[in-house]
């Protein structure tokens, strides 16, 4: 048989591979064009959705053909698996900080040492750039691909933060057009600009958790997150100021500004605002320029960085131990004020978490009118030693969130005192909780107090609690702002008469939402429970708590002390759920709800064994595979009723695995781990054993 004819059939699969791959290549050029424009040159060249459709259609052929994934793939920028410690990367050439100017006059002698070392008579050039605030890092090509990104550390040596780098998508992980050498390490500061910083804070104050005190720290937060994902989230940003080892078949430019340029034409991100100036005058008209401008940046800036333009020169000025001699900053004056500590007010957030608020006498702070300063926990407050009547100094730290960084002692007057945390909420007057090992006071008042309505609500509707079908997040937003319901009972008053008034709600869709709050009603004493949002008591809790208690009056009533003996509560839950049930509004929301119907089925009462009749009481269960005399349902609840805790997942602690018929990965991991398996039959004559 002729050759030809073998290979013909395979011909076909050949040249659909070679597409793919070719076009797998030409996505990713493209994509890499793409997210310069938008991160580095903030000039979108196609839509969101032209830009989504080529990033899925990568997706789809990487998808197909795992084995053509590489490093510099814009899929690999959604971060890998987190790293376990961060490693030490010595620097191939040492990465020095720079002496700082505060005045025109430190210029002024700056200029005046460049021109004699070079014994120029006229002005010299200096390229001029924002000195962006935020942290130096020394990122590392060979043959145009990101391979490493490493911290400033000593100078001499960094810490190893490829996978946070990678994750910026103004990086680009391969440099693009050509010419470029086969080894380049470029410089630059790693920052966070204003607008991702004021949404990173947001969620972080909506959440209770500590923000961060400026986009510096933020921004450093985030290189230092083992877990790269985190790092995508926040979405860091590059401007490039410098250049470390390059290999020498390349010939750089001979001006300090046009390397930079060629950079820009290699794809990675340069300042814009980067200026070439003349002379100890040029500096200071470029310093007015940027000192009026900054405010209106979108990224902070704390000073300017000027450097001897002709790169010859350089190595004739040389470096001092710590830094070079051709370069300085010129830095800007803190955006510090003093004003007054008028007193600290306690604002609620929409979890509860209660934080202290400082107003202050009116002042002007880098340009704007600042009233109110955040001070975010009574730790704090305590550790800067803060007394209500105090001088203090406030810091615009960020873009909208000023800080009060301290008392200006030699201020403090006789009438100054101290604060304490309300021990009730300033909202709805339920209890403030401290939470244990936490700086953070809560509102106990949970689905009452409306500070926290919304997100309560929320909870109350969700799957997992009452799972009001239709319900959704954007309809319980209109019913709080239109005052219809302010509690939990409420909501079952409603009518879809009125319902249907709502924007974008029909009167099917109406109808629809108040026949599912109607039938939710029904329900089991778990979701009840789970439905109050009381904290840490989640959907496993919930059950430990109605199948132990049985009745909903017994858990009312329980103290500390009965409660822990529950499986799955702790000192800290106990304590919890008495707090919850002896606020006065809790207990009128709970009473609220039973009023308007809501009710579960009477629990068959088990009589519970000991752990001598139950060799189940106490244990940790995993079922798998089919069983095949009852559901697993059935048998999860057999096993409950007799002392179990049922779990999903196999680990050392695992007391026995029920493996009915095709069980998988799970009973081969109890076997790995020595945890007893078994088989239906041997867990059924146990079962009579404990009945028996």
């Amino acid at each position: 048989m002729p050759t030809d004819t073998i290979q013909e059939p395979n011909q076909p699969q050949l040249d659909s591979f070679d597409k793919a791959f070719k076009e797998l290549t030409r996505l990713k050029q493209t994509i890499a064009k793409y997210d310069y424009a938008y991160y580095a040159m903030d000039n979108p060249l196609v839509s969101d959705a032209e830009y989504d459709q080529l990033y899925q259609a990568l997706l789809k052929i990487e998808k197909k053909h795992p084995e053509w994934v590489t490093n510099d793939s814009p899929s690999q920028r959604v971060g890998g698996q987190p790293i376990e410690h961060f490693k030490s990367l010595p620097h191939a050439a040492p990465m020095f900080s720079l002496s700082n100017a505060f005045s025109q006059d430190d210029l002024v002698e700056f200029d005046r040492k460049v021109l004699e070392k070079l014994s120029l008579d006229g002005a010299t050039e200096y390229a001029a750039e924002p000195k962006i605030d935020g942290l130096a890092i020394n990122i590392r090509y060979e043959n145009g691909t990101l391979v490493l990104a490493a911290t400033r550390g000593d100078g001499t040596i960094g810490e190893d933060v490829t996978h946070n780098i990678r994750t910026i998508r103004s990086v680009p992980l391969r440099l693009q057009g050509s010419g470029w050498p086969s080894v380049l390490e470029v410089r630059g500061e790693i920052f966070m600009s204003k607008s991702v910083f004021k949404r990173l804070n947001e969620q972080a104050v909506a959440t209770g958790e500590k923000p961060f005190a400026n986009p510096r720290n933020a921004a450093a937060g985030t290189l230092r997150q083992l877990d790269p994902s985190i790092a995508a989230q926040r979405q860091l940003s590059l401007f490039l100021y410098g250049w470390g080892e390059i290999s020498s078949e390349h010939g750089l430019p001979k001006q300090y500004h046009k390397v930079i340029e060629q950079f820009k034409q290699w794809g990675l991100p340069t300042n814009a605002d980067a200026r070439v100036v003349i002379g100890a005058q040029g500096m200071s008209e470029y310093y007015d320029l940027l000192y009026a401008k900054r405010a209106d940046l979108p990224y902070e800036i704390d000073g300017i960085v000027y450097k001897v333009d002709l790169i010859s020169h350089h190595k004739t000025l040389g470096f001092t131990a710590k830094s070079p001699r051709w370069a300085i900053a010129r830095k800007f004056p803190a955006e510090e004020v003093w004003t007054q500590l008028l007193d600290i007010e306690i604002q609620v957030g929409r979890t509860g978490a209660l934080t202290p608020v400082a107003r202050l006498t009116p002042v002007l702070v880098g340009g704007v009118m600042v009233a109110n300063a955040t001070l975010h926990n009574l730790d704090e407050i305590r550790r800067k030693d803060v007394r209500i009547g105090d001088t203090v100094v406030v810091r615009r730290a960020g873009d909208v969130i000023p800080e009060v960084v301290a008392p200006v002692l030699s201020k403090r007057g006789k009438t100054v005192r101290l604060f304490e945390m309300p021990k009730h909420c300033p909202e709805c007057g339920s209890d403030a909780v401290k939470e244990h090992d936490k700086a953070v006071y809560r509102c106990s008042g949970g689905l009452f107090c409306p500070a926290q309505k919304k997100r309560a609500f929320q909870h109350f509707v969700s799957r997992k609690a009452l799972d009001i079908q239709g319900l959704g997040n954007k309809l319980i937003d209109q019913l709080i702002e239109k005052n219809w319901v302010h509690h939990p009972d409420d909501l079952f008053r409603l009518l879809p008469e009125k319902l249907e008034t709502l924007e974008r709600m029909a009167k099917k869709s109406a109808l629809k939402v108040c026949d599912a709050i109607q039938d939710a009603k029904q329900t089991t004493l778990p979701r009840f429970i789970y439905a109050l949002g009381i904290p840490e008591v989640g959907e496993v809790t919930a059950k430990s708590l109605a199948h132990y208690f049985v009745t909903l009056d017994n858990i009312r009533q329980a103290d500390v002390e009965t409660l822990i003996e529950v499986p799955d509560v702790g000192g800290i839950v106990a304590e919890n759920i008495v707090t919850f049930f002896k606020q006065p509004h809790n207990q009128e929301v709970v009473e609220g709800l039973l009023s308007v119907g809501l009710s579960w089925p009477t629990p068959v009462v088990h009589e519970m064994p000991s752990e001598q009749q139950s060799p189940f009481a106490g244990k940790v269960v995993v079922l798998t595979g089919a069983l095949q005399l009852g559901s697993r349902t059935e048998a999860k609840q057999q096993l409950e009723a007799l002392g179990a805790k049922i779990t999903g997942s196999v680990s050392a602690k695992t007391d026995f695995v029920i493996a009915g018929e095709k069980a998988g990965s799970k009973r081969a991991k109890a076997e790995a781990l020595g945890v007893r398996v078994l088989s239906e039959v041997e867990w059924i004559q146990m079962m009579g054993e404990s009945n028996g």
